[in-house]
């Protein structure tokens, strides 16, 4: 069925990425026959090409049921630091910033909350003709970033045998900020 929704709009499927319950722990988990349950948190990737060859991206984190007081109350409180940490980071895009900066904003707000560990790879990458490219957002990446740049931001926090979460939006940078270019809520539904 996501597939079919992904080439409403696309030519190209480039991956779907269905994680629940402990096979969300694992970032780039694809999908499985696995059964869900209620009240288990899902990680749902997905990317395709569209028909100008520029590539999609979007990750968002659900709860089987849309009841989040269902979810395990861990998960529940980890959640509530990863759309922090989220935000900050887009706030932190903006012409001059490096993409190590970006970085740094995202994985200080999750490690003084104590899930540093769980965090597992970077913050983001570029995204347009291909789906991974500079800038690469992380650690060591002094890259200082310019208007129009496209790229995205994605934290997770990964709890291995047990429920993972990412959240991710592409943006682009504008002259005074960003402009995010995926619109659904960020909220865990």
């Amino acid at each position: 069925e996501l597939e079919k929704l992904i080439l409403e709009e696309h030519s190209i499927i480039d991956f779907v990425i269905v994680g629940s319950g402990p096979n969300g722990a694992n970032p780039h988990h694809s999908f499985s026959d696995r059964k869900l349950a209620a009240g288990e948190p899902v990680v749902v990737d997905l990317g395709g090409t569209l028909p100008s060859g520029y590539h999609s991206d979007c990750t968002r984190t659900y709860v089987v049921g849309g009841d989040l007081s269902q979810a395990p109350q861990d998960f529940q409180d980890a959640y509530a630091v990863l759309y922090d940490a989220q935000a900050a980071a887009r706030a932190a895009a903006k012409p001059g910033s490096t993409a190590e900066e970006i970085d740094g904003v995202a994985r200080k707000a999750i490690t003084d909350a104590g899930w540093g560990d769980k965090f597992v790879h970077r913050t983001g990458h570029g995204i347009g003709l291909s789906t991974h490219e500079e800038p690469f957002i992380m650690e060591g990446n002094d890259l200082a970033l310019e208007e129009g740049m496209a790229f995205s931001i994605e934290p997770g926090i990964y709890l291995e045998g047990q429920w993972g979460m990412r959240l991710e939006d592409i943006v682009v940078l504008t002259k005074d900020g960003y402009e995010s270019l995926n619109v659904v809520e960020r909220e865990v539904r």
